[in-house]
């Protein structure tokens, strides 16, 4: 066999295809292996340059190939389509995966390390558990409802109409009984998710960069950690725009001819981020609307746009202060002397 220069593998659980080339741009390996056999192969081969996409389990196959001497690069999914010729099929999309990582301007995906997708699997079951309580809640309310038991929007409100459900002995016994199950379920929910953001906030608390984050109005301790778990790599991006760009928070561009198309944001990258810096903006504008006090910056936007489109704008600039302080490892800093918001609704 040919010397092997790069190698595109296209990953699935037990099968995995293979589209080798050698310098010289000829194709010297088109091979199909079970999961085993990949492995084997692998770790008998010179080493060489592999691309995976990044998707479910690339990090682990990233881990064990590089541990086997060879280079593994990550290529998001949507950079792989453009190169697929014809057709979709494993061989197809390992060629497209060859072919792309030969690309210049090519961009990949950081490895991320046990420890990493350790962290983000903690932020993923907090959102699972915040979820599963919302879900129950609206149930409790929902049933509470059709025996007359209502009670103010919020979560502060919820362990109140309980005690009410349960102090009702005009009840049934069994909606007494469905309703303590569910009242149980509730407060375990409640104990998990506290949990949860224990550790999330030891986290913070020992992490310089994280704490460094969570000055930037509208972040928070929440949204710094996940900036700092979700951008292992900042060096990686350009420039500020691009990195909100790689969130999904600046708009779709179909300008064609000299002519500027702009329309929403691309909503691209990871949607959790994206959803916490839009919530932390959010807040930070009706903070600002209450106190009648905020930036020049945000007041000269809140007269000319409506306070859900500032609050994706002032998303976008939440994201490049921060990947900037991620770069250079320095403080943020408040501007001072706020500007009143006259005229704002």
């Amino acid at each position: 066999m040919d010397q092997i220069s790069r190698i595109g593998m296209d990953t699935s659980k037990h099968v995995f295809q293979l589209h080798g080339v050698n310098a010289a741009e000829e194709v010297v390996l088109r091979k199909k292996l079970r999961r085993k056999e990949m492995v084997t192969f692998f770790e008998k081969l010179a080493p060489t340059v592999i691309a995976i996409e990044a998707c479910g389990a690339s990090h682990h196959w990233a881990r064990l190939l590089q541990s086997f001497g060879h280079t593994v690069k990550l290529i998001p999914p949507q950079l792989v389509k453009p190169y697929v010729k014809r057709g979709k099929n494993d061989a197809a999309d390992a060629e497209a995966l060859c072919e792309a990582m030969s690309r210049p301007t090519m961009r990949f995906v950081p490895v991320k390390s046990p420890e990493q997708q350790a962290a983000l699997m903690l932020v993923s079951v907090r959102d699972r558990l915040i979820r599963n309580r919302t879900q129950l809640a609206n149930a409790i309310r929902g049933h509470a409802a059709e025996f007359g038991l209502t009670a103010a929007k919020g979560m502060a409100h919820m362990v109140p109409l309980l005690d009410r459900i349960q102090a009702d002995e005009s009840l049934p016994a069994l909606a007494r009984e469905l309703f303590a199950i569910q009242a149980k379920e509730y407060q375990q929910l409640q104990t998990q998710i506290g949990e949860v953001d224990a550790q999330l906030m030891a986290r913070h608390r020992a992490d310089d960069c994280s704490r460094r984050l969570a000055k930037i109005p509208g972040v928070g301790p929440i949204g710094a950690m996940l900036l700092r778990m979700k951008t292992p790599a900042p060096e990686l991006f350009r420039s500020g725009r691009q990195y909100a760009a790689w969130i999904g928070l600046t708009p779709k561009d179909h300008s064609t001819a000299g002519k500027a198309r702009l329309g929403v944001i691309t909503r691209a990258g990871d949607e959790g981020l994206r959803s916490v810096l839009v919530v932390g903006a959010t807040a930070v504008i009706q903070q600002a609307r209450r106190s009648g006090r905020a930036s020049p910056w945000l007041a000269e936007l809140l007269k000319r746009k409506s306070p859900k489109l500032a609050a994706v704008a002032l998303a976008n600039k939440m994201a490049r202060v921060a990947w900037k302080l991620m770069l250079t490892g320095k403080d943020y800093i408040a501007k001072p002397a706020p500007a009143a918001l006259a005229g704002v609704a």
